[in-house]
């Protein structure tokens, strides 16, 4: 009889928390428990779990005794605190936050691109940047089959990226402009910042806080984790890549415009790369120009698969080439990639924290 186990989902009443229950009920792994946990404020509150009705739990350490694997997407603060007594307890994470995503000991790991990093973990294993999830799933089936040796990327990224309040100013503002009333932002683009704007009939050129260099860190994000999904070196020279990351007024799924040059000596048509990316396990090619086909985002929210379109070749520079890539952030960008890890986790019997792993974490 296959193993079940005792999941825990931190963060479960978020916006990633709540379809981290839905795909976990969808997947493969068997669950013998749930434990749905949130903060003080969330506490008591029911959700359901394949139909059956689950309180919702305080957090605390203690709230980790007995569980085999935890989907964590709280926060990073909550993250740093949590998840270590997690791991000192036995439990296997799989963490949405970016808190570990730079920690070397840490795999950063989309299951369809690199999942034999899973065979290094020490307890906690990150989710990567939802921008970064889709437009490795566009690249990685090209850079296996012609190299990659440069990206530039320009992101039109959801409200939700920002979590459901980030949601729920966005439609409050449609309605007051559309109202002729003053738009009033608290939210975006960055909360607890000095100033904010209104996302409604408005683009926003800054995710995150800008770094020293002017880069905002939601780029620095995809640069660096690029790096380290594909190469396995979150600073190797070995793949150039630079993001210009942008809030656009769409509820769910994310867009992003990617020029790319493939290796040295290659010139692929674009029928060959969509051939090569058609193969590749969850990416959808829509590509019919003839046709007005292409991928959108009112068309992936709700999907787990990642949708490529617009592969052309650049007519100045041979050997590069432009995409157009859209995903659900909220599924494939984070929730359905952290129960796939989860999936492969438990495929590859590696649901359990090496002796002497929690120490890295202390």
């Amino acid at each position: 009889m296959a193993k079940a186990y005792v999941v825990a989902i931190l963060g479960a009443t978020g916006a990633v928390g709540t379809r981290m229950i839905e795909q976990l009920e969808q997947s493969t792994i068997p669950v013998k428990e749930i434990h749905l946990l949130a903060s003080s404020r969330s506490a008591g509150k029911t959700l359901t779990f394949k139909g059956q009705p689950v309180t919702v739990e305080e957090a605390t350490p203690d709230s980790f005794n007995g569980v085999d694997l935890v989907l964590a997407s709280a926060g990073g603060a909550v993250s740093a605190k949590l998840l270590p007594e997690a791991v000192k307890r036995g439990a296997v994470c799989v963490d949405n936050t970016s808190h570990f995503r730079m920690d070397d000991s840490v795999p950063l790991v989309v299951p369809e691109v690199n999942p034999d990093a899973l065979n290094h973990h020490n307890g906690i294993i990150a989710d990567p940047n939802c921008s970064t999830i889709q437009m490795m799933m566009a690249l990685e089936p090209v850079r296996r089959a012609f190299g990659l040796r440069r990206i530039i990327v320009s992101t039109y990224q959801a409200a939700s990226g920002a979590g459901q309040s980030a949601i729920n100013e966005l439609e409050d503002e449609a309605q007051d402009y559309l109202a002729g009333k003053q738009m009033s932002a608290r939210v975006l683009p960055v909360k607890g910042a000095a100033r904010h704007y209104p996302l409604a009939f408005n683009l926003l050129p800054q995710i995150d806080v800008f770094e020293e260099d002017g880069y905002t860190h939601e780029e620095w994000k995809m640069i660096h984790e690029t790096k380290k999904i594909m190469l396995g070196d979150k600073n190797s020279p070995a793949i150039k890549v630079t993001a210009t990351c942008v809030r656009v007024p769409v509820p769910i799924a994310h867009g992003e415009s990617v020029w790319f040059e493939v290796g040295a000596g290659n010139t692929p048509s674009a029928d060959e790369l969509r051939a090569v990316m058609a193969k590749f396990s969850g990416l959808v090619v829509q590509d019919d120009p003839a046709h007005q086909v292409y991928p959108q985002p009112i068309n992936a929210a709700g999907s787990r698969a990642t949708f490529v379109g617009r592969v052309r070749p650049d007519q100045e520079t041979p050997g590069a080439y432009n995409l157009w890539v859209v995903a659900d952030n909220l599924l494939k960008g984070a929730a359905w990639n952290a129960v796939q890890i989860a999936e492969e986790l438990v495929a590859r019997d590696l649901v359990r924290v090496p002796a002497g792993a929690a120490a890295k974490f202390c």
